[in-house]
């Protein structure tokens, strides 16, 4: 896996353990929580095979023009400098991930992807339950929140690796209420995982995808995105899970025509100082912003 190009700050690395006494039974739910939005992002394989979830138009484009079409793809593509150990030391503590097999692979091997494939996943998971293991208080929400190509045996498998990697981490469902700081250090959970798949009904630790609902702008213009995450959190605020409001701006077709070898960053990011953000920042919360984050 890349390595991170991004600076992370230590202070952040241990920030639920250094919360206050009184904040230690709020539900996380109610708590404004740091995350990242395709969160492996940060490696993007040139090498690799488009991903089965890319329209016939990309898959043609690649076709066409090769490498130099995957290279165009990744300026677009990486919505992250900082690989997990670096987002971690940061405070990050949502991610955003998914999942994908690569045709005619006889491994069945799962990979991180976005257009392109990144990092396998057992090499994103290990290296969060590194971290996990050095800062005893620190919790993970992991959402696994698109699937591509993904049979039953490969659901099994990621299951089964979760149980390797994570093992009694892992916090089984739960009333969403429930879970606060001191609920997950008593019992030493780190760990939940939200699964947008049926699978999840079947498996005590995974917490259904709508328990994790992330309603998404879809927009370029920073105005309506802040208008559409004041709506989104009112709405929730009477809904009482988890969610999260992403903050994320979304390039158009046009957008990507304009400034084809630009990329994301180029791009996007002067739109964002509007609001005082990185163009890849997705910050996970649910009913109330609070003031000790």
């Amino acid at each position: 896996m890349a390595s991170s190009h991004g600076r992370s700050d230590l202070r952040f690395a241990d920030w639920m353990a250094s919360l206050p006494q009184s904040m230690h039974t709020v539900p996380l739910a109610n708590m404004a929580i740091p995350g990242s939005h395709d969160s492996f992002s940060f490696y993007i394989d040139e090498a690799s095979p488009v991903g089965p979830e890319q329209p016939e138009t990309v898959q043609n484009f690649v076709s066409v023009f090769g490498t130099v079409a995957k290279k165009l793809m990744r300026k677009w593509l990486a919505t992250q400098t900082m690989n997990f150990t670096s987002q971690l030391e940061a405070g990050i503590r949502f991610f955003d991930l998914r999942i994908s097999t690569k045709p005619r692979d006889p491994d069945n091997e799962l990979y991180f992807a976005h257009g392109l494939f990144s990092a396998t996943v057992r090499e994103g998971l290990e290296q969060i339950t590194s971290f996990l293991s050095a800062h005893a208080k620190e919790v993970v929400f992991l959402d696994f929140n698109h699937f591509y190509g993904v049979q039953n045996l490969h659901h099994e498998k990621l299951v089964a690796m979760l149980k390797e990697v994570f093992g009694e981490k892992l916090c089984p469902v739960v009333f969403a209420q429930e879970v606060t700081l001191k609920y997950l250090w008593e019992k030493e959970y780190q760990v939940l995982v939200f699964y947008h798949h049926p699978m999840a009904l079947e498996v005590p630790f995974l917490w259904p995808g709508q328990m994790m609902p992330a309603p998404w702008a879809n927009t370029t213009d920073p105005e309506k995105l802040v208008q559409f995450l004041q709506a989104s959190v009112t709405d929730r605020r009477r809904k009482g899970t988890f969610f999260v409001s992403q903050v994320v701006l979304t390039p158009k077709a046009s957008t990507v025509m304009k400034g084809v070898a630009s990329g994301l960053r180029e791009t996007i990011t002067e739109r964002t100082h509007f609001l005082g953000l990185s163009p890849a920042l997705s910050v996970f919360h649910s009913i109330l912003m609070s003031p000790a984050c």
